[in-house]
């Protein structure tokens, strides 16, 4: 049988959803990072120990580019 996804029941589909992201943590070496990658995160994460600014919350990041999409 050949079902879609969408198909199934919510809670289904939520905890297919969670079994596929636990096998994704697992297996973190997969995902290896880029020189790039690597030296930006060196690079905040130095920025931080000078500063200790841990960022605002995403819910006020969210809102404040959508006041800015906004027409």
């Amino acid at each position: 049988m050949n079902t879609k996804p969408q198909q199934l029941p919510l809670e289904e589909r939520i905890k297919l959803v969670e079994d596929l992201w636990d096998s994704i943590a697992t297996d973190q070496q997969a995902l290896r990072l880029t020189v790039e990658q690597r030296f930006e995160l060196d690079r905040r994460l130095d920025a931080y120990e000078i500063d200790k600014d841990r960022g605002r919350l995403a819910n006020d990041a969210v809102a404040d580019i959508r006041r800015k999409l906004s027409p």
